[in-house]
C-alpha cells in the first residue's frame, strides 16, 4: 500500500479506504474478546474482532503519519443479541466500544462536521450522506460492523441519510453513554476497563476467539 504522508486530504482518505478493504480481506472476522490484543498478534493470527480490526486500521494510519484517536462509546448489549440468539444471557449488558477518528488536515468542513477529524463512520461518505445502497446495519447475518462501514452509513448520534426503510443506519438508540475522546484505545480501556473482566476473557476467548463472525 502506498504511503500518503505527503499527499493531500483526498489521497489520505483514499489510502485509508484501501487499508480498510485490505484488512477486511486479510483479517478474518471472529468474536474475540481480547480488546487490548497487540496489533502484531492480530495480523499474525490473521483473525480479529471488529474492535481489533479497527485497531489495525488505526495502526496503519499512524504508520502513515495520520494521527488517530478514539471516541469511547458504551453500547447497549442488546445491539449484539442478533449475533447470539441462543446465548443472550451471556451477552454483557453494556459493551465499551472504541470508535476511531483520524486527523486529516485540509478535510472539508462542509462535508465533515468534525473536520479535521474524520470518524471511521464517515470514511466512505460524509456526515448524513447516503452511500447509494439499500439496507442499513442490523448486526444480523454474516456482515460485521467493520465491513458495513464501506457499504452504509453508521450513525451513533441521530438520524442520518439512509436508504433502509427501517432506519437501521441510525444506531443512536443503542448508545448508553458517550465517554468522550481519548488519545488511544489503550487510554480508554485503562480508564474504563474492557467489556469483560480478565477471568471472563480467559474463559471466553478460546471459544469465541476462533468462532467466525456471522455464525
Amino acid at each position: 500500500m502506498a504511503t500518503p504522508k505527503e499527499e493531500g486530504p483526498a489521497a489520505k482518505v483514499a489510502a485509508l479506504r484501501h487499508a480498510h478493504r485490505w484488512i477486511s480481506a486479510e483479517v478474518r472476522p471472529v468474536y474475540s474478546v481480547q480488546e487490548a490484543r497487540p496489533i502484531s498478534q492480530v495480523l499474525r493470527l490473521g483473525r480479529g474482532s471488529c474492535s481489533q480490526r479497527m485497531a489495525v486500521l488505526e495502526a496503519v494510519a499512524r504508520a502513515w503519519g495520520i494521527p488517530s484517536r478514539v471516541r469511547g462509546l458504551v453500547v447497549d448489549g442488546t445491539f449484539w443479541y442478533p449475533r447470539f440468539p441462543r446465548l443472550r444471557r451471556l451477552v454483557p449488558d453494556q459493551v465499551v466500544l472504541a470508535w476511531p477518528e483520524f486527523r486529516i488536515h485540509g478535510l472539508s468542513e462542509a462535508d465533515h462536521t468534525a473536520a479535521p477529524w474524520l470518524p471511521v463512520s464517515e470514511l466512505f461518505g460524509g456526515a448524513g450522506e447516503a452511500r447509494g445502497r439499500t439496507g442499513g446495519f442490523t448486526n444480523a447475518g454474516p456482515e460485521t460492523l467493520f465491513e458495513a462501514l464501506s457499504r452504509t452509513s453508521v450513525d451513533w448520534d441521530g438520524p442520518t441519510a439512509c436508504a433502509a426503510s427501517d432506519g437501521s443506519c441510525d444506531l443512536s438508540a443503542y448508545l448508553l453513554t458517550d465517554l468522550g475522546r481519548f488519545d488511544s484505545r489503550d487510554e480508554l480501556f485503562a480508564q474504563h476497563g474492557q467489556t469483560l473482566c480478565g477471568p471472563a476473557r480467559l474463559l471466553a476467548e478460546p471459544v469465541l476467539g476462533r468462532r467466525a463472525a456471522g455464525l
